[in-house]
């Protein structure tokens, strides 16, 4: 077999891992997320650190840990929350006992405090973490799955399964929706029924251009590729533009508060007909029955077909990021929100249940209704984990009066909010060279293309199939903290790169 044979078969025929070991493993960004805010507090108050120093803090504890748990420390996955759980419960211990010689104030009053504090109802840090942090793991990943040290359990399943790879792909769909213009909409303008569309025409060429980049460049140097993922000639980029300008086209048509009852429309609708004609055939085994590529449809089954269940996840999504932009300006109010949240997520993973059992388990070949459940339950999961995690700095920066963590809820004077806003956004304005999640945020899809390219870089001048685990973790580590990098440097320099 030639090199490319060899890792087109080392990505190929696996069968994901359990709904379990999946979300022990969700826990770890929050887990990592909590730990650098602690950090931060903790240290509150001595000399400031360089722009390079704190990238380097970030990218240790925002970064490291995941790359480790997707490689070597994977067979002990289950003790590595334990961990950093401990971790952050040491530095909060620390905190605690430098306030008792600091500060007077009962700890009784400071948990009045927080559970009365009113938070930014403009600005929601859980979405940004969510959507960087679904791209550093997703980053990550589609250079990690070529070494040996990545478990293939994690890896994309071949036709059934729930691979860590597979929850990435709708993972992005989740995070794409929930700061799409519809979602982003103020309620009470109005805008021309097709703005949001026109919009999305404008936005989505990139993405085309994106994709027809990357089919070019795999033809060209005879890049490995999953056949079964996408098709011969389709990618995610195209899955991508295609979902959002559809998804525009029915919220212009349909109510968005109702986007909710469309995506469950085509899941169902789109199941149904997989179960009752030979389309599910067609989609596994092409049209002559021996996985045929023949014309263009034949081609790209996978990629075409699965495109109703990922519109199905982001018009669902949508419902949540419209849900999660009501006004909720205090602590209880979000706790409150949890709640719901948690309750749906509960609901999903039931229906899950249902599904895998009386219709067919989770696919994300044919993104069947089985995967958009899983999919929303699971994305759901890492935003409560994010939360969490924002709601305990919130608590902790009230322990320690005057901290600052980027990327964090402020506590607002509801008296007065605008200005009090206005002077919390002037401090964190002195941060955001400081803050690594900023950094990404400001430039995702560059910060994804440069992973592709990178990605693809080192599969053309390093034998991955043959790496040992030192070598590995070399390489890893030198691919994300250049792209980091990359992303720290615009940032710092209030640099876009987007035009569009």
């Amino acid at each position: 077999m030639s090199q490319k044979e060899l890792k087109e078969a080392f990505i190929s025929n696996l069968n994901g891992t359990s709904l379990l070991e999946i979300s022990v493993g969700l826990s770890l960004a929050p887990l990592c997320l909590l730990c650098r805010g602690l950090l931060l507090i903790l240290h509150h108050g001595k000399p400031a650190t360089s722009s390079k120093s704190s990238l380097l803090l970030d990218f240790l504890v925002l970064v490291s840990p995941l790359l480790f748990s997707c490689t070597v420390l994977s067979p002990v996955i289950f003790f590595v929350p334990l961990v950093l759980a401990a971790a952050c419960a040491a530095v909060f211990s620390k905190i605690c006992s430098q306030r008792k010689g600091e500060s007077r104030v009962p700890f009784g009053q400071i948990v009045r405090e927080f559970q009365q504090a009113s938070l930014d109802p403009e600005y929601i840090p859980a979405i940004t973490v969510f959507r960087v942090y679904v791209n550093v793991l997703t980053s990550i990943s589609i250079l990690a799955v070529d070494f040996p040290q990545y478990p293939r359990r994690f890896a994309k399943a071949e036709t059934y399964g729930t691979g860590v790879m597979d929850l990435g792909v709708g993972a992005f769909i989740f995070g794409n929706a929930l700061v799409c213009p519809e979602v982003r909409q103020k309620p009470h303008v109005a805008q021309p029924k097709f703005a949001s569309l026109a919009r999305q025409f404008f936005s989505i060429w990139p993405l085309v251009c994106l994709g027809v980049g990357r089919l070019l460049s795999v033809k060209s140097v005879e890049y490995h590729e999953h056949t079964s993922e996408y098709g011969v000639h389709w990618n995610f980029f195209f899955t991508l533009a295609f979902v959002r300008l559809a998804a525009s086209l029915l919220l212009a048509v349909f109510p968005k508060n109702k986007s909710w009852l469309v995506a469950l429309t085509l899941a169902l609708l789109y199941q149904l007909i997989l179960n009752t004609t030979s389309l599910k055939m067609f989609l596994l085994h092409g049209s002559s029955g021996r996985d045929s590529r023949v014309g263009f449809l034949d081609a790209n089954r996978e990629g075409l077909l699965s495109l109703w269940g990922f519109l199905a996840v982001y018009l669902a999504s949508v419902q949540v990021g419209l849900w999660l932009r009501r006004v909720r300006s205090s602590v209880q109010g979000w706790l409150r929100a949890l709640g719901g949240l948690a309750l749906a997520m509960l609901l999903l993973f039931l229906l899950l249940g249902v599904s895998q059992v009386h219709t067919d388990p989770v696919s994300r070949r044919m993104a069947n209704l089985s995967y958009c459940l899983w999919v929303l339950a699971h994305c759901l999961m890492l935003f409560i984990f994010f939360v969490l995690a924002d709601l305990a700095l919130v608590f902790t920066k009230l322990l320690v009066r005057g901290s600052s963590v980027p990327c964090c809820w402020n506590v607002v004077d509801p008296r007065n909010s605008s200005r009090k806003r206005g002077m919390e956004a002037g401090r964190e304005d002195k941060l955001p060279h400081l803050c690594l999640i900023n950094a990404i945020n400001k430039n995702q899809l560059l910060f994804f293309l440069l992973a592709n390219v990178m990605t693809g870089a080192v599969n053309i001048l390093v034998d991955t199939l043959r790496s040992k685990a030192a070598f590995t973790l070399c390489v890893l580590h030198l691919y994300m903290f250049l792209n980091c990098s990359i992303m720290h440097i615009l940032h710092a320099r209030n640099i876009v790169l987007k035009f569009w």
